[in-house]
């Protein structure tokens, strides 16, 4: 796949990331109040951002013909 998501967008989905991600383990450790199922979306939903932050291509973006790299 080519790349399509540029170096700020890349960045603030790595930073989103990280905080989503820690939100999701504060839940699981009980220093935040929300269920399990709340803990898993965003687990999951962290598991993207960074994926998609880390490799640079986002399937929403090659979907809707959408590029944040520079031309």
């Amino acid at each position: 796949m080519e790349r399509n998501v540029g170096e700020v967008d890349r960045l603030v989905r790595i930073a989103m990331g990280a905080v989503v991600g820690l939100a999701s383990l504060g839940i699981l450790a009980g220093l935040l109040a929300a269920s399990g199922v709340v803990a898993l979306v965003l687990g999951i939903v962290a598991i993207v951002l960074l994926a998609t932050g880390a490799s640079g291509t986002c399937g929403a973006y090659q979907v809707l013909g959408v590029s944040t790299c520079k031309r």
